[in-house]
């Protein structure tokens, strides 16, 4: 499950160790801070310096990537999630958001469910016919 995000937690996380931690490219990484979704400080040499609670943030980005949200509808949930104050400001967007994507994931859920059951029906159709063959070979 998800770590609980300290924002007060400073570990020094070079580019590429969060890459490997998470399992995302640079080229996605760069992508997030250009769309102000990681706000890495920048060393005096020009390198990213990311916070060890990037890593939770990158794995937050990657579901809802994953769920079909757009950059923007991110950007809304991670003003809620991750900042202290103005909460109310961000709360029905981020609820309205929440509650569009929650209904199609049910009906994706429930796609699958009737996808899983003819499947499972056919495949008991063609395991019979097999083995009513067979029995007929011998």
């Amino acid at each position: 499950m998800w770590l609980l995000i300290k924002s007060w937690e400073r570990i020094s996380i070079h580019i590429s160790e969060l890459s490997k931690k998470t399992g995302v490219s640079l080229r996605s990484l760069r992508y997030y801070e250009e769309k102000k979704l990681l706000k890495p400080t920048r060393l005096e040499n020009g390198y990213r310096d990311y916070a060890e609670s990037d890593i939770e943030k990158v794995k937050f980005i990657q579901l809802y990537f994953n769920l079909g949200l757009t950059t923007k509808e991110i950007t809304d949930f991670f003003d809620c999630l991750f900042q202290n104050e103005d909460k109310l400001q961000c709360l029905p967007n981020a609820i309205e958001v929440g509650e569009r994507k929650l209904n199609e994931i049910k009906i994706q859920i429930e796609f699958l469910r009737k996808a899983e059951s003819q499947l499972e029906r056919s495949l008991w159709r063609w395991k019979n016919i097999v083995n009513r063959t067979d029995s007929e070979l011998r």
